[in-house]
């Protein structure tokens, strides 16, 4: 998974841990999941546009 083994991602989960602490997780995961699907959101749109100049061009 993006060239990383189980024991760097567990190694990035603990420090995470300890920076944020558990009760943190869940608001930092929402606002992940919230970015990436307006990042989606925005490209799809970014997408469409360039469609749309394409063909009235």
């Amino acid at each position: 998974m993006f060239g990383f083994s189980a024991w760097e991602l567990a190694f990035v989960l603990v420090i995470i841990l300890i920076l944020f602490g558990v009760g943190k997780l869940p608001d930092i995961g929402s606002g992940m999941g919230k970015a990436m699907k307006n990042f989606k959101k925005a490209t799809a749109d970014a997408d469409l546009d360039i469609t749309n100049e394409k063909k009235s061009s």
